[in-house]
């Protein structure tokens, strides 16, 4: 065995769990778990292992309300012969205990709810080795393009259904609604010019490599036409398109000035090798000033010989 699969043998399980509780009816009042609903699922497939659920019955049945307000909502009928969390506190732990924690804002409810709830009965809470809180990530990698980021909403943004609001229900609408937005987020990063929301309507964005650009190998180009067919590098062309014709007339005006210098002779001989419009520029102004002032400094050494003075 290598050691990738060794590491991936041993990486922790998740469990996903939820928890549906009583409503307080005055501030200051605390929340009483009715029900713990968890599935343990393999980090690397996805899949489910085992799940979980059980009603639970709060020492108070007066604060479950007799009706509920939705359809699979809990009742106070429903949980008066339920075990007390005492009774299954045990099997919680062994679920909870030294796996990574996932879950829709359990950071802020679920979490606390348990350590609450294994205060009451003076026995250790369980501990994670890690937590994936979904409300948080959610918000900040995938946004508010569904909406506000509650589970019913997400859920119907991706037709997954309606949310039950029960404990086993609700992890498994959780798992699912990850699943889709990281398929959402991959497929994005992967064609970002053609999925990404910031260019949804508009013209599609190609992406291109060159050489020529030191700090960053990749840069952005919007074109109207229809996208290439496949991606690579480009060398980067000295002229801009449709420039090559006004360069052209420029470097004929400078040769027509020019005409009869010494110099001119060697410049046309390695035109061939001008790489960019202002370098030609440059190169023929210098060489067309070399040659006026070397035919200037002939002319006047002419003259000095024939006056018979000898300068050095």
């Amino acid at each position: 065995m290598d050691a990738s699969s060794s590491c991936n043998q041993h990486a922790p399980e998740l469990v996903f769990f939820d928890l549906e509780t009583t409503v307080p009816k005055r501030g200051g009042d605390r929340f009483w778990v009715l029900e713990f609903g968890a599935i343990v699922v393999n980090p690397h497939k996805l899949t489910e292992i085992e799940s979980y659920t059980t009603l639970i019955r709060p020492k108070d049945l007066s604060l479950v309300s007799v009706k509920s307000s939705r359809s699979d909502g809990i009742t106070r009928k429903a949980v008066e012969n339920a075990p007390s969390f005492e009774d299954v506190a045990e099997k919680i732990f062994s679920i909870l205990n030294g796996r990574v924690w996932a879950g829709h804002n359990i950071r802020r409810f679920d979490c606390v709810r348990i350590k609450e709830a294994f205060d009451d009965i003076n026995k250790a809470a369980p501990v994670p080795v890690g937590i994936i809180d979904s409300l948080g990530i959610l918000t900040e990698k995938f946004g508010r393009r569904a909406g506000n980021m509650k589970m019913a909403t997400l859920a119907s943004y991706f037709g997954l259904g309606q949310q039950k609001h029960r404990s086993l229900d609700d992890v498994r609408m959780n798992l699912e609604v990850l699943k889709h937005c990281a398929t959402v987020l991959f497929l994005e990063s992967s064609l970002p010019n053609m999925l990404h929301s910031q260019w949804y309507g508009s013209p599609s964005v190609i992406m291109t490599r060159s050489r020529s650009n030191g700090k960053s190998p990749c840069k952005e180009e919007t074109s109207r036409k229809s996208p290439p067919t496949s991606f690579g590098y480009q060398r980067t062309v000295p002229y801009a398109r449709g420039s090559l014709g006004k360069v052209t007339e420029k470097v004929k005006g400078l040769l027509c000035k020019a005409q009869g210098q010494p110099p001119l002779q060697q410049l046309l001989k390695h035109s061939h090798s001008i790489l960019s419009p202002g370098r030609a520029e440059r190169i023929i102004e210098a060489r067309i000033a070399v040659g006026v002032k070397y035919n200037s400094f002939v002319k006047h050494s002419s003259d000095v010989n024939t006056n018979g003075h000898h300068n050095v």
